[in-house]
């Protein structure tokens, strides 16, 4: 047995691992989104190779099997016309399946739309927060202060690192930081030559 699974959440992980790992043979661990398309998750891929007529795949729910309706569909049927059955912990296809079935199709349809439904909503949060002024994301590594202290640092002289190390940021947040600054100053410098 074995399961394709993500999540970002390190408690989430060990819950499905504690779900999983005394009933399977293996586990697989998926580290990229399962809003990829199937060819693009690897571990998922690495999982459908791995089993063989008469086993049995066990997922935490029926929507690790791919991003929409369609794809989903088209790993069962590969599944089930190789003889592998599947097995849902999780959801309103919990239980064991060896072909397709009504309530198979029914999750996979819900899945795709919780999802639609999850990207419109934020979609629509952050305009509405971008038309009250605000920016949705994380808040910025580099803040005002930090930048200048990079850029002074650099005009100094020193390293990448040694700036990194001294305003303790990352290696490459000192290097976007300084990226920007070059971008924008050139820009500013071409647009005080061509002026129209």
């Amino acid at each position: 047995m074995a399961r394709p699974s993500v999540s970002t959440d390190k408690q989430n992980t060990q819950r499905q691992h504690d779900a999983l790992d005394p009933i399977c043979w293996k586990v697989f661990e998926e580290k990229t989104s399962g809003k990829l398309a199937t060819d693009d998750r690897p571990d998922l891929l690495n999982a459908l190779s791995y089993i063989r007529d008469g086993d049995l795949l066990t997922v935490q729910e029926v929507d690790r099997l791919g991003r929409n309706l369609l794809e989903g569909l088209i790993v069962l049927n590969d599944l089930f016309q190789r003889g592998v059955g599947v097995k849902v912990l999780e959801g309103i296809a919990a239980g064991e399946h060896t072909e397709r079935s009504l309530i198979l199709d029914l999750a996979l349809a819900l899945a795709e739309d919780r999802r639609r439904d999850i990207v419109r909503k934020t979609k629509n949060g952050l305009e509405a927060a971008r038309e009250r002024g605000r920016v949705g994301g994380r808040r910025p590594v580099v803040d005002d202060d930090k930048r200048a202290a990079i850029l002074v640092r650099h005009a100094r002289g020193e390293s990448i690192r040694t700036i990194a190390a001294g305003v303790k940021v990352s290696v490459g947040v000192v290097h976007k930081t300084l990226t920007t600054a070059r971008t924008e100053t050139e820009t500013a410098a071409a647009a005080a030559n061509n002026p129209r």
